[in-house]
């Protein structure tokens, strides 16, 4: 049996690590027929592994939702805290001048304590006082006025927070349960093929992949390498130093990874911060065409950006492939291709043209 093939055995342990709630039911995993090809064999297999890191990146945006989340429900409660120390404050102004009211209360108008006064000037000193005195209550009821309402919609707010944390909770949780189901389609798939069968799909696997590594080539769509950025050339360093740690769903290291926490990670330690899941990355990072590749920018793959892997030049990748392998260095054509995008701003040479 092929190594490659007997790292794919081990993710039967992979998806035991994973198994924190019931699975949901997903369409069982293709039983293969004594005289069903190879070549169906592995189209079952990759289309087994793409469904599992669809699965996975939808459970790594909720993470990363959920995380946010979590920081919203934090800053909120801080500030209802805060609001509600400044309400029990301004209670505090309000009773005092209400017992400053009692006590100099009178049943006569400023106007007529005026004309019965021995000291005119004092009647007049002392509604001045009384006039601030008026002026300074209703200044404080506002303020307790605004303190209530503002303590009452931060405690609707957090009450919102908190529910969306409660879903999104119960959402990864599915999520995961969801992933664990189909790590485990891939185990009994993988469990059902004799050795032979085995090695006969992996040495089709990398045919596919040098052919499909030619075609591009010869498409004229690969140009020379461009030299990296500081930060690109950073950012595969570190990626490159994390080759041969094994690949774990929702992991983003130090000790093993999927494949957009590698990717993030690597950007991350290059001093540019980039969105966690493959998505996010071809959604949010500027496009760049394959011809203008320079190490350090990211090719996505599928349809979906469901995977990604960073750019190393010469027309590889490094990248965490999937469950049961390690991280490795793989031609750039190791899956479909959708595109590429460059973490550190926009292309550099397109908007030299453009000028």
């Amino acid at each position: 049996m092929s190594a490659v093939l007997l790292r794919l055995a081990c993710t039967a342990a992979m998806a035991a690590q994973a198994a924190l709630a019931p699975a949901p039911a997903v369409a069982a995993a293709p039983v293969p027929q004594p005289q069903q090809s190879v070549s169906q064999l592995l189209t079952d297999l990759q289309r087994l592994y793409r469904q599992t890191e669809e699965a996975t990146e939808s459970y790594n945006a909720t993470a990363e939702r959920l995380k946010r989340q979590r920081a919203e429900v934090t800053r909120l409660d801080g500030e209802l805290a805060r609001a509600r120390l400044a309400l029990r404050g301004g209670q505090g102004d309000a009773g005092r001048l209400a017992r400053q009211q009692y006590q100099n209360s009178s049943d006569l108008s400023p106007y007529l304590r005026l004309l019965l006064a021995r000291d005119p000037q004092h009647a007049l000193d002392e509604g001045h006082v009384i006039g601030r005195l008026t002026r300074e209550r209703a200044e404080t009821v506002d303020r307790l006025t605004d303190a209530e309402r503002k303590r009452d919609a931060l405690a609707r707010a957090a009450r919102k927070a908190l529910d969306e944390q409660l879903t999104l909770t119960g959402k990864q949780g599915r999520q995961r349960a969801d992933v664990t189901a189909r790590l485990r389609q891939v185990e009994r798939l993988l469990a059902s093929l004799t050795p032979e069968r085995l090695a006969a799909v992996a040495a089709l696997e990398r045919t596919g992949i040098d052919q499909a590594q030619l075609r591009l080539a010869a498409s004229g769509a690969l140009g020379d390498d461009r030299p990296p950025s500081g930060e690109g050339d950073r950012a595969v360093r570190y990626a490159l130093s994390q080759v041969g740690k094994p690949y774990q769903w929702g992991a983003q290291g130090p000790t093993s990874y999927d494949c957009s926490g590698l990717t993030s990670q690597a950007w991350d330690h290059a001093g540019t911060p980039i969105p966690r899941t493959s998505q996010e990355q071809w959604a949010r990072l500027p496009k760049v065409p394959l011809n203008r590749l320079r190490p350090g920018d990211l090719v996505v793959y599928f349809p979906g950006a469901t995977h990604v892997a960073l750019y190393v030049g010469d027309g590889r990748v490094v990248q965490a492939p999937r469950p049961g392998r390690r991280i490795e260095i793989s031609p750039l054509a190791s899956a479909p291709v959708l595109g590429a995008v460059r973490p550190d701003g926009p292309p550099r040479d397109q908007a030299t043209e453009a000028r």
